[in-house]
Formats: structure tokens, C-alpha cells, sequence
């Protein structure tokens, strides 16, 4: 059983937590404290430690350092995701903000212990990427997560070998980054990579771009040509969605792999060629030569070293990492002065799906440093449709989760037995707490804006109390 210590220092909220995790089947401990986490246990028997980033004494992310190898899970408002981002840059694992449901801690729980558990890091290799935190960790590529951090190091395996590797990675995860990542470490880095994205050739015309052909071999053949593999020879080969081949292209393909030689189509003689090769698909390779939609021989013939590169969405910290670096670049490139993401913005990178990964991060980012006028972009320049709290995404729903919000620290005096909705829980907050708070403080417990504050007022029918504690 995984063992996960909670430290916070608001026993409903810890309590709360506890509960939600020995429900799935976690051992749980508690701390109140920075301080009560080191004196009272041995961090390395966890799992996890979950912190909240605020703690009377020192902050959650003092346990970092003294976690050692232990995954450290920051929980943070929205008043603080700049010191959350912070605080992953020093080696947090991940952060959550404020206010999160059920299903979104399990999950963020449940891939930090699964990725942590599977990937050990070597202490040399950790050391580096934490260095180089924010910079590219190789070649171009930037990233720390426990994914990423076993791909880097088995990318330095494999380089140095004549070894068919493999990539596979959703569209827009950066194999070709990858590719080119292998054939610079490679003993071939001082000769030719040549890049081919399979799907954007016409089928048509596949094999004789690949092979190259004869003069005279079909009308319009009005001279020799060499192919790409000839054009690698020497060098390296990087076929990019190599699933979207015909079969016939494929079959000669097998041949060039097994004999290291190719034909022109049209010519009488095979000639050698030395080729380093590496493909890349996002579709499951497997299935299709079981379904016969791709050459079984073949499969086997380049599934020899498989590289799997992540999915932004299960990246962790690295995506505001790439998100920042992205940011810089393009500002560089725009010749604008240094720009940063607003909190709301970053609330938005880090829950977006990103269904297009790296590239519509890329393309998003390069639109607001083209539409912002001052020095921070905010969550509409993204045109990301999301707000720290979506109350219209949960509407209709007839059963949802507890929604735990630590920075609201007195929200009832007994734990809560029942599950709220985030509108429960924002009125029933707001009602019992209106009189004695100002909207500003109201606004800075529930961790949104005075504006956002005002909306839903209005959205939610929760008028304020002419009494009420005016504002300061």
C-alpha cells in the first residue's frame, strides 16, 4: 500500500484529504506542519508528501530539500501560482491549485506515485536536470518530469548505437526534436539527417521519392534521381508517421532495412547504403499488423529500441517550464521586451488538455505575444476558454465530489459528511461569511478576483447584504 503524508495546517481540510485518499487505498499520515512533518517521521517512508504552500513556520516547499527522492505535491491558490511555479522550479513535483475536486487529486496522486514508482531516477541524471531546469535538457528539448527524464537517458543509450529506434508520441509531442536529439549524439552527427513526414507525400509518389528512380523509368522521369535513403547515406533517416506508408511502399522499405540496400525504380542493380534509421508514429503500430494494416515483418524489423515520449497533458510541471521558454523566445523573435503570464494564465496552461500538445501550446503563445499590449498576458489572450473555477462546466451535474479548498480555513466548524458542488460551496461560504468579511477578503479566501466575486454574485443570485462589512 502507497504512504502519503498530508502536511496542513487546517485539521478539516487535512481531515478531508485523509478520508478522500484511505478511501482509494492509500496509507495516509498527517502533519500540521513543516516543523511537526520532519520531527515526527521519517520522510522517506512516503510515497507522496501532499503540502499546502502556505504553513505557519515555513513554507511547504522547505520540505523539498529535505524529502530527498520523495515526490513533493504543492497545494497552492490562485493568489499563489507565481510562487507555486517557483517552488516546481526548486523541484516540487507538480502543483494543484485551488480549489480541486475528488477526481483531480486522485489523478494527479495516483500518476505521480505510478511515474515516481516506475521510473527511478539515477541520482546523477536527476542532479543534471535539475541544473538545467528551464533550459533545454537536450537538444532542444525541455523538460524534468520522471518521463522525460528516462527518455533523456535512454536516448544516451541508444544514440551512440547503428540501432532502429522507434518513436512514439501523440502529434505535436516533438518526436522529430527526438530524432534529431539521437543523431547528434550519434557517431553520425557530422553527416546528413534527412527528415520525412510519411503522411505528406501523395502515396503516388512515395517510392520514387524514397528509392529514386532511372531515367525513362515512367513518363516524366526525364533524368536520374537519387532517393532520400541515398540522400542519408552516411547519416541518418528519420520517417515521420511511418504507419501512414501504403503496404507496397512498406514491403520495399523491409528490404532496405534487412539488405542495407536499395533499388531505383527502373534500375537493373542494387546499390548499398549505409543509413542509420529512426521512425515515428502516434498510431499503435502493433494493433495494425495484427489488424494487417501494417507489415508484421516490419514492425519487428524497426520496433527494435521503442521510445515513448508523453503527452503534454501528463507532463506536470513542464508544461508552464515549455510554456515559459516558448514565452521568452517569441518575445525575442518579436523583439518585444520580456513579457509573463498572468496567474489566470497560468491557471489556464496547466488545466488545458492541450489536445494538439507542444505545437497549439506553441501557436497559442505565439498569438498573445502578438495581441498583448503591455507586460503580462492574461488567460483571454490564449484564447483558452477556462477560469480558476468553471461553475458552467459543473452545472447539471447530479453528483459530484467534495471540492477541497484549504485557503478557506473556517468554512464550517464541522467536516463536511455530504458532497458539494462548487456552487454549494461558494454560496454556503459567501452566506455564513458575508457579514463579517469585506468582499476583498471574501474575494482573497475563496482565491478569485473582487470582479469574479461580483459575476457570480449576480450569476448566482447572492445579493449583497446592505450591512455587510464594506471594503477596504
Amino acid at each position: 500500500m502507497d504512504k502519503i503524508l498530508i502536511v496542513e495546517d487546517e485539521a478539516v481540510i487535512r481531515s478531508a484529504l485523509r478520508r478522500l485518499l484511505e478511501r482509494n487505498n492509500y496509507a495516509v499520515s498527517e502533519a500540521s506542519s513543516v516543523k511537526a512533518a520532519v520531527n515526527d517521521f521519517n520522510l522517506n517512508d512516503f510515497d507522496l508528501i501532499i503540502s499546502d504552500l502556505r504553513l505557519p513556520g515555513a513554507p511547504g516547499t522547505d520540505l523539498i530539500k529535505d524529502a530527498g527522492d520523495v515526490p513533493v505535491l504543492i497545494m497552492t491558490s490562485y493568489a499563489s501560482l507565481r510562487s507555486a511555479v517557483d517552488s516546481m522550479k526548486s523541484g516540487a513535483v507538480d502543483y494543484i491549485a485551488k480549489p480541486f475536486d475528488h477526481d483531480e487529486m486522485l489523478g494527479s496522486v495516483s500518476s505521480i506515485i505510478a511515474n515516481h514508482t516506475a521510473n527511478p531516477i539515477p541520482e546523477t541524471l536527476r542532479a543534471s536536470v535539475n541544473k538545467n531546469r528551464g533550459q533545454p535538457q537536450l537538444g532542444n528539448m525541455i523538460g524534468s518530469c520522471s518521463q522525460m527524464v528516462t527518455l533523456y537517458d535512454h536516448i544516451g543509450k541508444v544514440a551512440p548505437t547503428n540501432s532502429t529506434v522507434l518513436i512514439h508520441g501523440e502529434t505535436g509531442t516533438g518526436k522529430e526534436l527526438v530524432a534529431k536529439a539521437i543523431h547528434d549524439k550519434s557517431q553520425r552527427a557530422g553527416r546528413a539527417l534527412i527528415c520525412v513526414n510519411c503522411a505528406a507525400i501523395p502515396e503516388t509518389l512515395i517510392e520514387s521519392e524514397l528509392f529514386g528512380y532511372e531515367k525513362g523509368a515512367f513518363t516524366g522521369a526525364n533524368a536520374n534521381r537519387i532517393g532520400l535513403i541515398e540522400a542519408a547515406n552516411g547519416g541518418t533517416l528519420f520517417l515521420d508517421e511511418i504507419g501512414e506508408l501504403p503496404l507496397e511502399a512498406q514491403a520495399r522499405l523491409l528490404r532496405f532495412i534487412q539488405e542495407n540496400e536499395i533499388r531505383r525504380i527502373g534500375a537493373t542493380h542494387s546499390s548499398k547504403v549505409d543509413v542509420r534509421l529512426i521512425c515515428a508514429t502516434h498510431r499503435d503500430l502493433k494493433t495494425l499488423s495484427q489488424n494487417n494494416q501494417f507489415r508484421p515483418d516490419l514492425f519487428f524489423r524497426i520496433n527494435v529500441m521503442q521510445l515513448e515520449l508523453p503527452p503534454l497533458r501528463e507532463r506536470g510541471k513542464d508544461i508552464l517550464e515549455i510554456a515559459e521558454s516558448l514565452l521568452a523566445q517569441r518575445c525575442r523573435d518579436n523583439l518585444k521586451p520580456p513579457i509573463i503570464f498572468s496567474p489566470k494564465a497560468i491557471q489556464a496552461i496547466t488545466t488545458y488538455t492541450w489536445p494538439g500538445n507542444v505545437r497549439e501550446l506553441e501557436n497559442v503563445i505565439e498569438r498573445a505575444v502578438i495581441l498583448v499590449d503591455g507586460n503580462e498576458i492574461d488567460h483571454q489572450l490564449l484564447n483558452i476558454d477556462l477560469e480558476l473555477v468553471n461553475v458552467s462546466q459543473i452545472r447539471g451535474k447530479k453528483s459530484l465530489p467534495t471540492l477541497i479548498n484549504p485557503q478557506n480555513k473556517t468554512l464550517a466548524e464541522e467536516e463536511p459528511t455530504e458532497d458539494l458542488s462548487l456552487e454549494d460551496y461558494f454560496q454556503r461560504f459567501v452566506l455564513e461569511h458575508q457579514d463579517s468579511m469585506s468582499e476583498t477578503e471574501l474575494a482573497r479566501k475563496l482565491g478569485v478576483s473582487r470582479k469574479c466575486l461580483w459575476e457570480r454574485r449576480q450569476r448566482l443570485g447572492i445579493p449583497r447584504k446592505k450591512g455587510s462589512k464594506s471594503a477596504h
